[in-house]
């Protein structure tokens, strides 16, 4: 989007034209100032994303094998709106629900160069999901960020609080870049440690079944520009879920089983317009 500059310009007023009476022609007004452009208006972009990844792991579960994951984000100002989905392929978790599509959104409110806040939401949704197994169909799930650069490292604590499965979730992110000039890229090194704790972890259960877990991730990718608008991305990760379990009421402790220990290769490929 073009931002035009608008410039006032000076015209004598009637007071500076010459006087007939006198015969003398007064002094022409000193022209307005320009006027100042304002702020250049949000731009509007688009990026769609195919991915691929070799497991489908999500805070330190298995929920299922290899799948394309599709997404699409729309880029306002400080503003995103986005849907991300998952649809498994091969080797998949008995008894999962999917495709799995999750709209979500957020916004970055900048404190100074090196601090913002980041507060958001996800919608997760199951359209397939056997309700009579306990699954739900869909989950809401607002967040708050705040992303800290130091040094180059950029350090994110997260908060996430599910209003469906009454479910507090603490993470602590960590992300570094090295340039890799020689090839136009760098390489993205990335960590995650964190804690879940579900009051409703499945659903019309009498009495509640409650479950928590721990898990980790530590991943590195490597962005490549093909071109103005297309980028793809290669990346590997190993993430684990330890310490989870699930207890209903005065029942004994049930270790979960989808938390489990895995290498995850990724590609994706995103165009933006």
């Amino acid at each position: 989007m073009t931002l035009l500059g608008v410039f006032a310009v000076g015209i004598l007023p009637l007071s500076a034209q010459t006087d007939s009476s006198s015969g003398a022609a007064a002094a022409p007004a000193t022209p307005a100032p320009a006027a100042v452009p304002g702020p250049a208006a949000p731009a509007l972009s688009v990026g769609l994303t195919a991915s691929y990844v070799s497991q489908y792991m999500f805070r330190g579960q298995r929920l299922d094998g290899q799948s394309f994951e599709p997404s699409v984000e729309a880029d306002y100002g400080n503003w995103a709106l986005g849907v991300w989905s998952n649809f498994p392929w091969l080797d998949r978790v008995p008894g999962q629900s999917n495709p799995e599509v999750d709209p979500y959104g957020s916004y970055t409110y900048s404190v100074d160069d090196s601090l913002s806040v980041q507060p958001g939401f996800t919608v997760y949704t199951y359209a397939n999901a056997p309700t009579d197994e306990g699954f739900y169909r869909s989950t809401f799930e607002p967040n708050v960020a705040v992303n800290y650069t130091v040094d180059g490292v950029k350090i994110t604590p997260k908060i996430y609080y599910d209003v469906v499965l009454k479910s507090l979730t603490t993470e602590l992110n960590a992300g570094y870049a090295v340039p890799l000039r020689d090839i136009g890229t760098e390489l993205d090194f990335s960590g995650t440690i964190g804690n879940y704790f579900m009051h409703d972890a499945v659903n019309d259960a009498e009495p509640r079944v409650k479950a928590t877990g721990n898990y980790w991730l530590l991943g590195v990718s490597l962005p490549y520009t093909i071109n103005k608008a297309t980028k793809l991305t290669v990346g590997w990760a190993y993430t684990e879920g330890t310490g989870a379990y699930s207890k209903q009421g005065s029942l004994p402790r049930v270790d979960d089983p989808e938390a489990v220990g895995r290498g995850v290769a990724s590609a994706s490929l995103t165009y933006t317009f």
